[in-house]
């Protein structure tokens, strides 16, 4: 779980990193699927009695919140990058 919750940030930074919107639109979406990979862990954590509900909707909601950033972000550059051409 811990490398799940890395791997979001980390991909955003290393996307940023290479001063490329194709590069960083590819990286974005691997930090949403981590995103999706840590909603599932949290889920299987949750049905194991290992946390609460009350604290599996809360970073649930959380993660949501994050993907849809994520995925208005990818959809901004998308756009973006479709208008200089």
């Amino acid at each position: 779980m811990i490398g799940a919750a890395i791997s979001i940030s980390n991909n955003i930074a290393e996307g940023f990193e290479y001063n490329s919107n194709k590069q960083l639109i590819k990286y974005l979406g691997i930090a949403k699927g981590s995103a999706g990979e840590l909603r599932s862990q949290l889920y299987l954590l949750q049905k194991a009695g290992k946390i609460s509900l009350e604290v599996y909707e809360g970073f649930y909601n959380e993660l949501i919140e994050i993907s849809s950033e994520l995925k208005g972000f990818i959809k901004y550059l998308n756009e973006y990058e479709k208008m200089k051409k």
